[in-house]
C-alpha cells in the first residue's frame, strides 16, 4: 500500500498573498489531494478558512512549498 502524506503546516511561515483586494493566509498544505487550507480576509476583517487547489497560488508561492 501506499504511503500518505502528511499535511504540511505553514502557519510557522507567514505565508500570505493577495488577490483581487482579498488576502489569504496559509495554513497548511494537503500533498495527497494537492489543496491548501487558507484564511480569508477582506477589509482586514476574516471571512473564515477556506481550501483552494494548489494550482491557484501564485508562482512565487509554489517554489516556496515545494510539493515534489
Amino acid at each position: 500500500m501506499a504511503k500518505k502524506k502528511k499535511a504540511i503546516e505553514l502557519t510557522q511561515k507567514q505565508l500570505e498573498f493577495t488577490e483581487n483586494e482579498t488576502t489569504y493566509k496559509l495554513i497548511r498544505f494537503k500533498p495527497e489531494n494537492m489543496t491548501l487550507d487558507v484564511i480569508r480576509y477582506e477589509q482586514g476583517e476574516k471571512l473564515g478558512e477556506f481550501n483552494i487547489p494548489f494550482a491557484h497560488l501564485p508562482k512565487a508561492l509554489k517554489k516556496i512549498i515545494k510539493p515534489n
